[in-house]
């Protein structure tokens, strides 16, 4: 790889037909080539221009490319600096997955008419989804923006823009998984188990949830934690031992999340 040039693949275990790349190219250029799945990303610094679906595409920073899946396609430098970018690999059962749970029935193949879309928010969504794999965050977290973020991708720019089934106005659901995470919040349980447990599909239980909170479960999970978190480091806990203790991967995790909720870092709340 040439100098100022840096890639990083990877897979998760825990979601199969799922690959990751974050990278930094400047004079790599890719030959025409085709992925089994979708190559779905954002730039996040300079611009990358494309070969796709017969004709030349510009993605400047902040965008959102849209590849689908066995189209052939490049990939280059628009300018002499290059371009840093986040890519989604999913493999086309993602997707189907995701739009089967949108409108509660079986649903053919997302299709993506425009390969660039400029939107802010969704672009930020996938930023947050990317870096949550790359963060090792909880199952919960990684499974509910995975699915949260390709359902309002399918839903803004799937070619036919498929309609959300509707949902019943279910509080009293909402609050049994509340406090069903509230009793079990230092453990790493998945979307897909949570879900099973209350007899919904996960979308559903996302949606809903966050309709009657106001936060993701992931969200309403970390703001337990670290509730609990405080709870012991005021008892002079070790902030390792805290974390730990709380259900995060371990004192970076924690620290991220105590800051974000309490404005202060673990170690400085505890004085």
């Amino acid at each position: 790889m040439r100098a100022g040039e840096q890639a990083k693949f990877w897979r998760d275990p825990a979601v199969q037909g799922l690959e990751l790349l974050r990278a930094r190219y400047v004079t790599h250029t890719f030959v025409p080539h085709m992925h089994e799945g979708y190559a779905l990303g954002i730039i996040e610094q300079g611009t990358e221009q494309f070969w796709y679906r017969h004709a030349n595409h510009i993605a400047p920073q902040g965008s959102i490319f849209l590849v689908n899946p066995g189209e052939i396609h490049t990939g280059s430098a628009a300018e002499k600096e290059g371009w840093k970018y986040r890519v989604l690999y999913p493999d086309v059962s993602i997707l189907q997955e995701a739009a089967r749970q949108i409108v509660g029935k079986p649903y053919d193949v997302p299709f993506f008419p425009e390969p660039v879309v400029h939107d802010p928010e969704l672009a930020r969504q996938i930023a947050i989804l990317h870096q949550s794999f790359e963060e090792s965050a909880s199952s919960l977290e990684r499974e509910s923006r995975l699915l949260w973020t390709f359902a309002q991708l399918i839903v803004r720019y799937a070619d036919d823009h498929p309609r959300q089934k509707a949902l019943p106005n279910d509080q009293g659901r909402a609050q049994r998984i509340r406090e069903y995470l509230e009793a079990h919040y230092a453990e790493n349980i998945s979307l897909k188990e949570l879900a099973q447990q209350f007899y919904v599909s996960p979308f559903y239980l996302l949606h809903s949830f966050r309709r009657q909170i106001g936060l993701p479960p992931h969200a309403y999970q970390a703001q337990i934690r670290v509730q609990r978190a405080r709870n012991l480091l005021r008892l002079g806990v070790p902030i390792a031992e805290t974390a730990q203790q709380v259900g995060f991967a371990d004192q970076s995790h924690l620290t991220r999340h105590f800051k974000r909720i309490v404005g202060i870092s673990p170690g400085r709340y505890k004085g």
